[in-house]
């Protein structure tokens, strides 16, 4: 057989379609895979906002990517088809969170194994996937980072609230700070070694102080 031979009709009849059974299994086990993927992405979501319609597509992409595999692997000429009409898709929505980078591979390569006909490696895989990103997603840090916002009026009180930082925290670092003509803005990364926040508290009560902010830092930072 040569290159030619695969574009000849003969060719094509003698192509073993895929089975009705093998395919109902195929898209089953890509919905249920697909499910699976859904909750351990919620379960382990650290983000500001859960996005459900994201998470609903992760299941939809194993799906359609292992319908997509079936189509290909069964018809050449199709394959070659498909090629070209993916190679000038392109995807502009943006990933916000660096891990949603790795479910969505997770979802698309999912429906690629199921779709190339290796189930078991697709659900044990997904399993001892789900698992390790149960215990290291969920694995609390020992020292939390944070992001601290101050607004205060003065350098007696902007150095008093900094005293009082570098007494309760372990590390910090000033990101950047902003001074208008009634307004000092100190934001600063830290981490406190523990969970207690009373020193906020203490820095609000300081004198020209206005108000001091504290948020869990997730590690994205604009400034």
């Amino acid at each position: 057989m040569n290159f030619n031979d695969i574009f000849k009709s003969s060719f094509l009849d003698n192509v073993t379609a895929i089975s009705f059974i093998d395919m109902t299994l195929a898209i089953l086990l890509s919905f249920a895979i697909g499910l699976f993927i859904m909750a351990v992405y919620k379960k382990t979501y650290r983000g500001v906002m859960y996005s459900q319609s994201f998470s609903v597509a992760l299941m939809a992409m194993s799906m359609i990517t292992t319908i997509l595999i079936l189509a290909v692997t069964s018809n050449v000429v199709l394959s070659l088809g498909m090629v070209g009409a993916l190679s000038i898709v392109r995807f502009r929505t943006a990933i916000r969170e660096p891990l949603d980078i790795a479910f969505v591979f997770w979802s698309i390569a999912t429906g690629i194994i199921l779709g190339a006909g290796f189930t078991t490696l697709a659900v044990f895989g997904s399993i001892i996937i789900g698992l390790l990103l149960f215990v290291f997603v969920n694995k609390k840090e020992k020292d939390t980072p944070y992001i601290f916002i101050i607004n205060c009026v003065g350098n007696d009180s902007e150095k008093t609230a900094m005293d009082i930082i570098k007494k309760e925290s372990i590390v910090n670092i000033l990101k950047s700070k902003t001074v208008s003509e009634d307004n000092i803005e100190l934001t600063l990364e830290l981490r406190l070694g523990n969970e207690n926040t009373d020193f906020v508290n203490k820095i609000t009560s300081v004198d020209g102080v206005k108000n001091a902010i504290l948020v869990t830092y997730n590690g994205d930072y604009a400034g």
